[in-house]
This record gives structure tokens, C-alpha cells and sequence, in this order.
């Protein structure tokens, strides 16, 4: 099967937790919403549209941390749409608008509310640590109302690298005054997730997408496919 876990990356509850750290997009919030939502103008094209959109906001965030040419990710994420639209051969200035708009309004996963409402009862610190802007993940978590559920929102653009540079990680570590194996870091990205657990976090790694294991050192320590199953995890 592609999700065959590696070796030790096991059901095994994770203990000595301080802090929950998750990732933004494809983790709490859904990038594919905003060009689901414009299906009436895109049809069926939006699933192409959406995923080549998503790869090369990924390949440009990589890119301009190797080059050194750091922007902020919202103008990233246009600039990524521009190519999306332009390698389908969509020339929508009004649609190019409203995509933008709509990945403001992201919708969060059914199952995030809970899954934080139940962390929170714990007593552990929860956190984002995302590529996204600070206005972004600002107007993200304000339409999915989940406010009220973190203790801090950590933007990349405190270090104006993206991941998964070490700086980005340490960023929590900073913020909560933690050692890196007292937060566990939640990401549907894959790569992330390796990143994190090379930087030292406890990590797991929502597989949300059925992908299978990089051949990357350090794998996570746990792999689930919906963020409902954390909290036992942590319990």
C-alpha cells in the first residue's frame, strides 16, 4: 500500500508533549476550496487548475529560499496562479481576482474544530507555524472562527525563509521556550513532516492524501490519515 508506515512510525502513544505546532495549508485548511468554490467558472478544469497551482506555489517557495530572493507568500501564491492559469491557457483577470479572494476564505477541515477543542482541554500550548503571511493566516483562521483555539500564529516571514530551512522550526522552539522534542509538529505535507523531525520535534504526519514515505532521513513518529485521531495519540 502507497501509506505503509516506516519502520517504528507505529500507533504507540507520544508522551512528554508541552505543545501542538501545526502546519497551515493542506493540514488544517484546504487549498483546494478556492477553486472548488469557482467551479462555476472553471468546471471541471478547477481539480487541474487547483493542483498545478498548489505544485508550483510549493517549487517556488523551495526555489527562492535556495535562491535567496525571499517574498512573502502572498504574492508567491499569486505568482503561482499566474502560471497555473497561464500553463492551462486561462486568461481571466476577474477570475485571477476572485481565486486570490477565495484562498482568504480557505475552508478548514470538518474535522479541525474538535480535534482543537479536544487539545485544548489538555493544557497544552497550540500553534501554527506556516509559509503563509501573517494577514493570511489571520484572515484564514478568522473565517474557519478557530481564534480563539491557538496561543500564537508563527509566520516564516519572522526569518523570511521558507521551509523546511531549520530556522522556520526553531521558531517554536523560541516562541513557547520548549525544547524541540517537548512539540509535536503536525503536517499533511510530507516533506515538512521530515523536516520537522530532522530538526528535532516530535512529528506526525497527517497523510491525508494516501502518499507514500519519502525516501528522506528521520521519518515521522506517527502517521495518520485525519487530525481526529490526535488527541488519543497524545492522550
Amino acid at each position: 500500500m502507497l501509506n505503509e508506515e516506516p519502520e517504528g512510525m507505529n500507533a504507540a502513544r507520544i508522551t512528554g508533549i508541552r505543545a501542538c505546532v501545526f502546519d497551515a495549508y493542506g493540514t488544517l485548511f484546504d487549498f483546494n476550496s478556492a477553486a472548488r468554490q469557482a467551479q462555476d467558472a472553471l468546471g471541471p478544469s478547477w481539480v487541474k487548475l487547483s493542483e498545478a497551482w498548489r505544485a508550483k506555489q510549493l517549487q517556488y517557495t523551495w526555489l527562492r529560499s535556495l535562491m535567496g530572493r525571499h517574498v512573502d507568500f502572498w504574492q508567491l501564491t499569486g505568482d503561482a496562479l499566474d502560471w497555473a492559469m497561464a500553463s492551462l491557457e486561462m486568461a481571466d483577470g476577474s477570475l485571477r481576482e476572485r481565486l486570490m479572494s477565495l484562498y482568504l476564505s480557505l475552508d478548514a477541515y470538518p474535522e479541525v474544530a474538535d480535534m482543537l477543542a479536544t487539545l485544548g482541554k489538555s493544557g497544552r500550548k497550540l500553534a501554527i507555524l506556516s509559509n503563509g503571511a501573517p494577514a493570511m493566516l489571520a484572515a484564514a483562521v478568522s473565517n474557519a472562527k478557530l481564534g480563539h483555539a491557538f496561543d500564537a500564529v508563527i509566520s516564516v516571514e519572522e526569518v523570511g525563509v521558507y521551509k523546511p530551512d531549520p530556522r522556520v522550526y526553531r521558531l517554536a522552539v523560541k516562541r513557547f521556550g520548549l525544547e524541540p522534542a517537548e512539540i509535536c509538529f503536525v503536517s499533511s505535507n510530507a516533506w515538512d513532516a521530515y523536516a520537522a523531525k530532522a530538526f528535532g520535534m516530535r512529528v506526525v504526519w497527517c497523510n491525508r492524501f494516501n502518499q507514500a514515505p519519502e525516501r528522506l532521513p528521520d521519518p515521522p513518529d506517527r502517521q495518520i490519515t485525519r487530525l481526529s485521531e490526535l488527541p488519543a495519540l497524545l492522550a
